[in-house]
């Protein structure tokens, strides 16, 4: 995983939050974000489905966070 963060830094641009379908998945209810597609990344033997995180929702959906944030 750090290994895979490390990659969506290096391909992000300046102010841009890339993440993993993965991370993704566990933040949706709570941040707007668009799919980039999948990204050929150094160290991956197949493309990785990316998001670009836009911004927090206006009104997150506090019900659809089924675990704690440690």
């Amino acid at each position: 995983m750090t290994n895979l963060s490390a990659r969506l830094c290096q391909e992000a641009s300046d102010g841009q939050i890339l993440v993993s379908q993965q991370v993704h998945a566990e933040i949706e209810p709570l941040v707007e974000a668009k799919s980039v597609g999948p990204l050929v990344l150094r160290g991956f033997a197949k493309p990785v489905a990316v998001f670009d995180v836009l911004g927090l929702r206006a009104r997150p959906d506090p019900t659809a966070v089924t675990r704690a944030i440690p």
